[in-house]
């Protein structure tokens, strides 16, 4: 069995991106930047609990804790199943289509993997939208020290979302059913943006709140 990216050191795992070969790629990259973005959300939830001073905040942090432990695990896994989805694309195309019956069989390979790297890629841009409302809370309510780790998430969670929905976009117009790949292009675009307006609201937040820090 192959090795996980994920289970990679992290100069092994940027060696496989920076390599010629087209996987992992961006759909790989936007998983796993999302994955970052949850364990950053994880962080201000634990230092904000156990915090006297920010008590009412508790409950908040609790649920941001599980919910981001959750999306953090599915998106680790979305790193390989990402990259996996690319592959069988390659092969279904490599399939043979010569003799009776092998091109209806590679056509609908075909067909079969190009829904599954739409999808895959669809997986992550929902949980990265998921994941914005949770960056939000730690950015609105978590300990002030860690504005910055929550901005960071946030930056994350828009550039993941944008690189997801653009995966997903590429392997639309190779999808044959009209209907299917209407509804994932606008899942995608619904997707997409609430991840970028929730994350969008994090900013100015982070400002302002760097700017009390300065006293500015």
């Amino acid at each position: 069995m192959a090795e996980k990216l994920t289970q990679k050191t992290v100069e092994g795992l940027l060696t496989d991106f920076a390599s010629d070969s087209p996987a992992p790629g961006g759909g790989s990259a936007a998983a796993l930047t999302g994955a970052l973005a949850a364990s950053l959300c994880e962080m201000v939830a634990r230092l904000t609990l156990g915090r006297e001073k920010l008590k009412e905040a508790w409950p908040a942090m609790e649920r941001v804790l599980a919910k981001a432990q959750h999306l953090g695990i599915r998106l680790r896994e979305l790193v390989d199943e990402d990259t996996e989805a690319y592959a069988s694309v390659v092969t279904a195309r490599r399939l043979p289509k010569d003799a009776s019956g092998e091109k209806a069989v590679r056509d609908r390979a075909i067909q079969e993997s190009l829904l599954r790297a739409a999808r895959v890629p669809l997986e992550t841009l929902r949980s990265l939208a998921e994941l914005s409302g949770l960056a939000l809370l730690v950015a609105e309510k978590g300990a002030q020290g860690c504005i910055t780790d929550a901005g960071a998430a946030a930056v994350m969670i828009e550039a993941g979302a944008q690189a997801a929905a653009w995966n997903v976009r590429i392997n639309l117009p190779g999808i044959r059913d009209a209907a299917v790949k209407d509804q994932l292009g606008r899942d995608a675009t619904a997707a997409l943006a609430l991840a970028l307006e929730t994350a969008a609201r994090i900013r100015p937040i982070v400002d302002t709140k760097l700017s009390e820090r300065r006293g500015t």
